[in-house]
Parts: structure tokens; sequence; C-alpha cells
């Protein structure tokens, strides 16, 4: 296969917007992909997902892509290629909670109470010392190792 007719592949199953075939996926680990390809053509063909890893501090989803790419022409190529499709980039932050709240007006018992917008962040800070900050942290980033969130998602596929 050419390299043109790879990128081409490559564009139109990443950049393309997809939409599920007419018939439903058998497994979860295959998906149905259809593409439209930039100049005219199009791509059909199926996702086989074969298991999760990291890369680039994010998890990835790993299978093979085959299907058939027919260009504006009506020519058709048969395409078969391993690929990694990014699912989640995740950042280690320690944000706890972003409350916002526009103006209230409370009425109760012959009392009036107006209040105008609150906004509200508690930020948890790790590092020595801090140990209620160390705590929330821990907590909020459970599932931020992307190589922990890659194992969690391989033993549900075997589940599958």
């Amino acid at each position: 296969m050419k390299p043109f007719t790879l990128a081409l592949v490559a564009a139109a199953t990443l950049f393309a917007p997809l939409r599920a075939a007419a018939a439903p996926a058998t497994t979860l680990s295959q998906v149905p992909v259809v593409g439209v390809v930039t100049g005219g053509g199009t791509f059909t063909g199926v996702f086989n997902l074969t298991r999760f890893a990291t890369a680039n501090d994010g998890v990835v989803a790993v299978g093979t892509i085959s299907g058939v790419l027919t260009n504006a022409a009506g020519q058709t190529s048969t395409v078969l290629q391993t690929v990694s499709i990014p699912t989640a980039n995740i950042t280690g932050t320690c944000q706890i909670l972003h409350l916002d709240l526009g103006p209230l007006s409370l009425e109760l018992l012959g009392l009036h109470v107006d209040l105008s917008r609150i906004v509200l962040d508690i930020t948890a800070e790790a590092g020595a010392g801090n140990l209620l900050g160390n705590l929330l942290c821990g907590v909020a980033n459970l599932l931020n190792d992307p190589s922990g969130l890659a194992r969690l998602l391989n033993q549900i596929l075997a589940l599958l």
C-alpha cells in the first residue's frame, strides 16, 4: 500500500465524522468505521480493539483497522493497518470542587435574605506537611495514572 493511501485512510478515520454502520458491532471490540476522504472518496471498515496501552501520558486504544477505501474515481483498495487511537489524556490536577451559584433570594417565616453570586473553588495542595492536601490529591487522582487506567480497561475488555 502506498504511503499516500495510508495517509488518506488515517485522515479518514481520525478526522472525518464517524458514524455507526448499518449493521451493529458484533462485540464491543469490533467498532464499525465509516468516513469521507477529503477530495472525494469513502472508507468503510471495522476497528478491532485488541488492548489498551499508555502513550504520551495518556491512554490509547490499540488494534487493527480493516476495510475498503474507495476513491472519487470508484477505484478500491483494501486496508489492514495497526493503529493506536488516543482515548484519554489525563493530567494530575488537584482541583477538588468548583461551585458557582447564581444570585439567591430566600424568604422564610418573615425573614428575607438576598445573596449575590457565589463562586467557591477548593484546591488541594500536595507537598511536605500538607496532610489533608496530600490525602485529597491522592483520592482525586486515583485514576490519573495512565498505566493503571489502561490495566483496568484491559481487565474489563477481557471480561467482555
